[in-house]
């Protein structure tokens, strides 16, 4: 009987230590350079910078001037933001926006004049409810009431008289004393008479008002109608809007711009008559 020892030796033979063919020793070799080449590679995609972020959106910035009507306003912004044309003003008339109770949910005056960035996703809704908030923001809640005339006006009759303001005065020079016209007529309890509140009315605009226009039977016609009309002719920027809060000292009654940058203001019936005829004959010789 053969005694094995645990190496499956004989018995008195010298154990034999396994050894390695040369092709078990290239497959080693092989697997080894694998694992290294692996161990090599993980780090230097762990390096590798991640894939740079889109640059920002770049918006189209939409131009909303001084003075412009609610319905230029309307239509600007639905080209804008490419809405079927009527979407703006559906939303404006919808009674949504957030306006001073006496505007009784007309935006008219507090569709803020400024440029607005549009990006892919601004809506009509967005928009419209940016520039009231704008309006708002500047116009400022905590002077709803000023001592511009006697009495005081509160906010929505300062807008309405800005925007009377915007739409008469030919400079801002002239701001202040348009709105001192204004309300010096309005503490005489005279008619206002000015062309730009019938010209709204008419949904116009024009320099020509005829004797017929100025006895139309019409809400804006501050010719046969006393007080303020029912509501802003138009947007008024801040600059209107300080000079209908605090316009300065002055008896001025009157006012006719002769020519681009003559406007004469006086408290004499009989001078204004004089610049009138003279804005008259002005037009006359100016061409068609």
């Amino acid at each position: 009987m053969v005694n094995e020892s645990p190496q499956g030796s004989p018995q008195g033979t010298p154990g034999r230590r396994p050894r390695m063919t040369r092709r078990g020793r290239l497959a080693l070799g092989a697997g080894l350079v694998v694992v290294v080449a692996a161990a090599v590679l993980v780090p230097l995609l762990l390096l590798k910078e991640p894939p740079a972020p889109p640059p920002p959106e770049k918006p189209v910035m939409l131009l909303i001037p001084e003075g412009w009507r609610a319905s230029q306003v309307y239509e600007a912004v639905d080209k804008a933001v490419k809405a079927p044309p009527g979407t703006a003003r559906r939303i404006a008339e919808s009674g949504t926006l957030k306006l001073p109770d006496d505007a009784l949910g007309n935006p008219e005056g507090f569709l803020f004049p400024a440029t607005y960035p549009v990006y892919r996703k601004t809506t009509a809704r967005g928009l419209l409810d940016y520039m009231v908030r704008t309006a708002g923001e500047r116009f400022g809640p905590d002077r709803a009431v000023t001592a511009a005339g006697r009495g005081g006006v509160s906010l929505y009759q300062a807008v309405t008289i800005a925007s009377v303001v915007q739409a008469e005065a030919d400079t801002p020079e002239d701001m202040g004393k348009v709105a001192r016209v204004v309300h010096n007529r309005l503490a005489q309890g005279m008619a206002l008479q000015m062309d730009s509140t019938l010209n709204y009315g008419l949904g116009r605009s024009t320099l020509d008002t005829s004797h017929a226009d100025t006895r139309m039977d019409n809400p804006y016609n501050t010719y046969n109608r006393q007080g303020l009309p029912p509501t802003p002719i138009g947007n008024p920027g801040e600059q209107a809007m300080r000079a209908a809060r605090t316009p300065p000292p002055g008896d001025w009654l009157y006012f006719v711009t002769v020519r681009p940058g003559d406007t004469r203001f006086t408290a004499d019936y009989a001078e204004h008559q004089r610049n009138v005829q003279e804005f008259n004959e002005q037009r006359a010789a100016a061409p068609n």
